[in-house]
Parts: C-alpha cells; sequence; structure tokens
C-alpha cells in the first residue's frame, strides 16, 4: 500500500517527482536496490494520467521482463508486427532478434499500473497532491520545498530527480535551460465510441494533409489523434469535428456515436543541454521532448530511467560521481537521435508539395526493399540498436545490449533477463564443462560489481560476459 503526505519521511536517499512511467520504473528499481525513494505526484492517488502513448517497443519490452512485468503487460494488449509510420512507409518487425519482434498496443495506464504495484510492493513511498514549490541544492543534500495536503513542507533528499514532464518544475527551478520550439499545434486527442472500429490493431492515415490515428483502449473506446492544420488551442473540440477529421484521413468515421473527452496539444521539439545539475537529474519528458511520431516518447523515458537507477544506487552505497556523468554521455545522445526520428516523420507527414510527397514514396520503397534499410529501419524504431559509447580500450562490444540468452537452469532462472531480475550485475560464464572462463576486467573508473549475480549460459560460446544491470555489455573476456 502507498503511504499518504502525513505519514512519510521527510529525509529520504533519493525524492522522484512525477508518477508517470518513467518515475514509476525509476522508483521501483530504487527500492528494489534497497534504496529510501520517495515519489512526489501532483495528482490524486488512483487518478490515471492523461493516455497519449499506446506504442510499446521491443526494447521497452525487453526492459520491463528484466523487471518481471513484460508478459503480463503483453496480455493486456494487441501485438502488432508491422508499424505504420507515415504515408506507405511500414515498418516490420517480425525479424526483430528478441522475444518480444512486435509493438505492444496498450493503453498508457496499463504501463503505469503494472510499475506502481513494483514500486509500492519494493518500498517506494507516495505523496500524492503534492507540487513541488522550491529547490535548494546543498554540498551532500537538496531541499526541496512542497505544497501537499497538510500544507508546505520541506523533503530533503541525497539526488532528487525530474521526471515531471515537459513543463518540468523540477528543470526550471535546477536552473536547466529546454531550447527548441513547438513543431506543431491543435491536435486534436479525442476519446470516442465506435459503432464500426476497423479491423486493423493501430490504424493511421495520411490523406491531403490531414492526419488520423486511431488506436484501442481494449473497453470498447476508441484514442483519436489528428490534425489538419493551425487552430487556437483553446478553441473547443466537439464529436462533429472529430468525425470530419476521421473522414479526411481514413475516408470514414467508423460512425463514431459517442465523445468522453476531447483537447487540442501541441508538440514541442526540445532538449536539455545536461540531464544533470548537481545533484538534481532529468529522466524522461523533463530531459526531452517531440512529437508523437512513431511512438518513442514513454519509450525513450522507461529507457533513461533504467540507465539511471542503478547508477544511483551505485553512488548511494560507494561508487564515484563520474558513475552519474555517464548517465549524461549514454543517453543526451539517444534523445537526440529521437527528437531527429520523430521529426523527420512528422515533417514528412504534415509538409505539403511534390517533394515531399516523393519523398514519402522513396523512403517506403528503400525500406520495403532494401534489407539493410528494412533492419534498420526496425532497429531505430525498436531501439534495439541503441549502443552507448565505449571507454578507450574496451571490447568492440561494451556498450552494445545483450541479447537475453539461454542460460544453464539454476536458482536465476533460464534466461539472462530473468537474471537481471536481481538488479545487479551479471556475470555470465560459459557453460559447464568449458572451465571457468576468463574473468572480464572492468575499464577504469567503472562501478565495483564484486555484489553480483553469476550464471552459466547455456550455449556453446565460451565468452565470458559481464552485463550490466540494464542489460548492456559492460566487459567481455
Amino acid at each position: 500500500m502507498s503511504t499518504t503526505s502525513h505519514a512519510t519521511p521527510t529525509t529520504t536517499d533519493v525524492l522522484v517527482v512525477g508518477a508517470g512511467p518513467t518515475g514509476l520504473l525509476l522508483a521501483g528499481d530504487l527500492a528494489a536496490a534497497g534504496v529510501a525513494v520517495t515519489v512526489v505526484e501532483r495528482r490524486s492517488a488512483g487518478l490515471s494520467n492523461l493516455t497519449r502513448a499506446f506504442a510499446v517497443h521491443a526494447r521497452t519490452l525487453e526492459v520491463l521482463d528484466a523487471r518481471g512485468l513484460a508478459d503480463e503487460l503483453v496480455a493486456t494488449g494487441q501485438r502488432l508486427q508491422r508499424l505504420r509510420v507515415v504515408g506507405r512507409l511500414e515498418v516490420r518487425l517480425d525479424h526483430l532478434p528478441t522475444r518480444f519482434p512486435f509493438v505492444l498496443v496498450t493503453p498508457q495506464y496499463e504501463v503505469e499500473r503494472l510499475l506502481r504495484r513494483r514500486a509500492e510492493v519494493a518500498g517506494a513511498i507516495f505523496r500524492h497532491d503534492t507540487t513541488v514549490s522550491g529547490l535548494t541544492q546543498g554540498t551532500d543534500r537538496v531541499a526541496v520545498e512542497v505544497v501537499g495536503p497538510d500544507g508546505p513542507a520541506t523533503l530533503r533528499a541525497a539526488y532528487v530527480v525530474g521526471a515531471d514532464g515537459v513543463r518540468s518544475t523540477v528543470r526550471d527551478l535546477a536552473g536547466i535551460d529546454f531550447p527548441g520550439r513547438t513543431v506543431i499545434r491543435s491536435v486534436v486527442l479525442a476519446d470516442v465510441r465506435l459503432a464500426s472500429p476497423p479491423e486493423d490493431v493501430l490504424t493511421a492515415a495520411l490523406h491531403d494533409g490531414v492526419l488520423g490515428l486511431l488506436a484501442p483502449f481494449g473497453d470498447g473506446w476508441h484514442r483519436f489523434i489528428g490534425w489538419a492544420g493551425e487552430r487556437d488551442l483553446n478553441d473547443p473540440v466537439d464529436l462533429e469535428e472529430v468525425r470530419s477529421l476521421s473522414r479526411a484521413s481514413f475516408g470514414t468515421d467508423h460512425e463514431m456515436v459517442e465523445l468522453r473527452y476531447a483537447t487540442r496539444f501541441a508538440a514541442d521539439e526540445r532538449q536539455a543541454p545536461t540531464y544533470r545539475s548537481g545533484r538534481v537529474l532529468l529522466a524522461g519528458d523533463a530531459a526531452h521532448a517531440h512529437s508523437p511520431a512513431g511512438g518513442l516518447g514513454m519509450n525513450t523515458g522507461l529507457q533513461d530511467a533504467a540507465n539511471l537507477a542503478w547508477r544511483l544506487a551505485a553512488v548511494l552505497r560507494g561508487a564515484g560521481e563520474s558513475l552519474l556523468d555517464a548517465y549524461q554521455t549514454e543517453r543526451h545522445p539517444v534523445g537526440k537521435q529521437v527528437l531527429r526520428v520523430s521529426g523527420i516523420n512528422l515533417r514528412l507527414a504534415t509538409r505539403p508539395g511534390r517533394v515531399v510527397a516523393a519523398a514519402r514514396r522513396a523512403l517506403a520503397t528503400v525500406v520495403e526493399h532494401v534489407p539493410v534499410a528494412r533492419r534498420r529501419a526496425a532497429g531505430t524504431v525498436s531501439a534495439l540498436d541503441v549502443a552507448y559509447p565505449r571507454p578507450r580500450g574496451a571490447h568492440r562490444s561494451v556498450g552494445r545490449r545483450v541479447p537475453d540468452l539461454p542460460l544453464e537452469p539454476g536458482p536465476d532462472g533460464t534466461r539472462l533477463a530473468e537474471a537481471l531480475r536481481a538488479g545487479r550485475f551479471v556475470l555470465v560464464r560459459p557453460p559447464s564443462g568449458h572451465g571457468r572462463g576468463t574473468e572480464p576486467a572492468l575499464v577504469p573508473g567503472e562501478v565495483d560489481v564484486a555484489d553480483r549475480v553469476t550464471v552459466r549460459r547455456a550455449d556453446d560460446n565460451p565468452t565470458t560476459l559481464l552485463v550490466r544491470p540494464d542489460g548492456y555489455l559492460a566487459a567481455v573476456a
């Protein structure tokens, strides 16, 4: 059970601001590692976040698999092995080298539900109906002023993580810039009930400059996102406008019979130049914002959290502060790439003219018929191709994702993802009969990994691997 404001401590190891997917995964990882963590959230307990995200990509499912949540989440949604990006451009996912060769279509609140449960069970403390009003950094603590149901209070933490979205209060109070611009305005977002829903799991269309997207909640309602040009963000949205956008993009309104929620929003392209200012760090939309094209936002934030959590836990156990600087080194380029990819998709979809239309057709043809382009597109969208810079002198594979290797049966499971559920480094030794294998040497400056899980691989590969808690290769011998 979560604990609310008047019963919670005012001092903690890590204060996470924001209980969206990013903040929840981070809090769960930290609590599972024995770190005292408090989550501050402006929403009331039990109030679901506004669902904009529907796509859970392969790498994110692997991250959730390493926390024992993936299979349960997959059961809540529908699998899509081809992702329509823009126009005729489709990205095939069925050949991806993973347990999850698809994109899972499921509402964001299902992701939040599982992550929230895990964080609570692990011991994370939640303060709801609470907003941040001030922040002061000291030499070894951060003092955060909050206002909650019981009035003003001061919370103190060794580290603060802003996972509080595009309009991050933590980012502003820490003095971190968020340069960029608004790239598309007055996008219509609506929840509609359809008398004739489409057969496709995820329906996307572009026709004469009008965009439309339909995704199922799974309870008879669908989320519609549409755009047909600039409108005032304050203009109300009614059912007839949603029907009109659907007919213009899909050629049908799917017999929309009811509207329960509708709004307009603007999408920005922004990125913080640094994800860290002293003892304050940023993750998710607080660090990077972009258009919803490609469904990359929530996925990128969850992977930020997976990268940051083990670093914070290690530093709190005595590892060097440089480990937190490496969070910036690894995740900032990923955020920049996501902005670039989503920006290209958005511009291809919204800019008129024959040149852009020809570019859409050419790109679709290349991705469909050129194997290298097809693999690269799938690897980019799924994030399986994300690789981090390797230290000088390290093996060429260091910094790359380690596939879910089969392991000899043991207390830590029969797959690497199961062994990673301990939240520690995993030493993967050669199979039985190959001896102990050479111990991989960490490069100078890496974290001490004396506390680790040791397993044996079930394949015939004699290589010994040291795998980081986030599933990337730390060392190899």
